[in-house]
């Protein structure tokens, strides 16, 4: 589970302006550092099914912001998904 402090801190770094805290950059940001904490808890846990099901959901709910980041915004989506390391 992400703690508000970690994702306040998540927020801080990917934030395209001061009172960003909800444009694409950010969600993928934050799913990605969610996905992360989660698939350690799996990796441990590993008959967890209901984290698993959440797991796929955000995984899926990352790859639609990204979708729609790549079409709006190419760049700023290759910039993200470099400093994300997802491809």
């Amino acid at each position: 589970m992400l703690t508000t402090k970690k994702k306040q801190l998540v927020i801080k770094k990917n934030q395209v302006h001061e009172k960003d805290t909800g444009s694409s950059v950010v969600q993928v940001a934050i799913l990605s550092t969610q996905i992360d904490e989660l698939a350690k808890h799996l990796k441990k846990h590993k008959k967890d099914n209901n984290s698993r099901r959440g797991l796929i959901k955000m995984v899926a709910d990352r790859r639609i912001h990204l979708k729609y980041l790549e079409r709006k915004n190419k760049p700023q989506y290759n910039a993200v998904v470099k400093k994300m390391k997802l491809a």
